[in-house]
């Protein structure tokens, strides 16, 4: 089955509604394939303070509820299909999800976010949102006051910790070896922070902590030899995995890991497609943020579908 639409959106989180609502304003039928969980990593946030607008905290699946709740009223369609690849060098665009189910679109908004890559520990799904981050701008403002650690070597990692010691009293920076990926100012300016502390040659074995982090053991990687660092906070700064696997055949150019590559107004290698937040984000990872290039994206897909009718 074939469905039609000027614009399809992928992805359902802060960037997609935020650039179904700027399209569908600008008199665009608009449809968003969200997946079969719509929304995003927000969902598994229990309180984000960082979302301009709201005086209290909000839960992620709130925030986004309320985004999908005026996404429809406006018009938008919502569909649950998982997009598979997107075919065509210009509209129509021929994308064909899991089922087999065919869109054709005069547009096409890349949102599909970027999740987390996490340590593998078992610990890490229970404790998450109780100690447990991926995101030291969201999350570490909840840490005041306590030690916490960070996990990584690459400029994540260590402007994370340098964010962290601004309200932290001790920060421990592990990584599995003794050289780093980030940048060497940014490395000088952590060995210079006497709140940081360095655990070097390295990696997490196990987070401690029932309802709330207590501690993480590390083994030393060249010695087997473990200690317990007494921390209420294990931030992982990793990296993140791009959910972009669905385009590597097509013609929108990805970078080496992933990411979609896109300008400043969202266009990508192909004329028609655009892309918005954190698929093509490599620095911030923020809903507002995502929020924001969505809303661009959707500006910039209405301007190109009211020139090409």
């Amino acid at each position: 089955m074939t469905t039609q639409t000027e614009l399809l959106v992928i992805g359902a989180g802060p960037a997609g509604c935020s650039a179904a609502i700027y399209a569908v304003r600008a008199g665009v039928k608009t449809v968003i394939a969200g997946g079969s969980a719509p929304g995003g990593q927000l969902l598994q946030t229990n309180e984000i303070e960082n979302y301009a607008g709201f005086v209290n905290p909000v839960g992620g699946f709130e925030l986004m509820d309320a985004m999908h709740k005026q996404c429809k009223r406006l018009g938008v369609e919502f569909a649950t299909d998982e997009v598979e690849k997107i075919e065509g060098e210009h509209p129509p665009f021929t994308v064909t999800c899991a089922g087999g189910k065919v869109y054709t679109a005069q547009s096409v908004i890349v949102a599909t976010g970027a999740k987390a890559r996490w340590l593998g520990l078992p610990e890490e799904g229970s404790l998450r949102g109780k100690g447990v981050s991926a995101c030291a701008t969201c999350d570490g403002f909840f840490m005041r006051g306590k030690t916490v650690c960070v996990v990584g070597g690459g400029n994540t990692a260590f402007e994370d910790a340098l964010f962290l010691s601004q309200f932290c009293p001790k920060v421990y920076l592990v990584h599995r070896r003794e050289g780093f990926r980030a940048d060497q100012v940014t490395v000088e300016q952590a060995r210079k922070n006497p709140k940081i502390e360095f655990v070097l040659n390295a990696v997490p074995e196990k987070i401690l902590g029932t309802d709330t982090v207590e501690g993480l053991v590390v083994k030393n990687v060249h010695t087997a030899e473990t200690k317990t660092l007494a921390v209420s906070g294990v931030f992982v700064a990793i990296g993140a995995v791009p959910q972009t696997d669905f385009l590597k055949n097509s013609l929108v150019a990805l970078t080496d890991d992933g990411l979609v590559v896109a300008d400043e107004r969202t266009h990508t290698t192909v004329e028609g497609i655009f892309a918005a937040g954190d698929c093509a984000d490599r620095h911030y990872r923020q809903a507002i943020i995502a929020a924001g290039s969505g809303a661009k994206a959707g500006i910039e897909a209405a301007a190109f579908i009211n020139k090409h009718r």
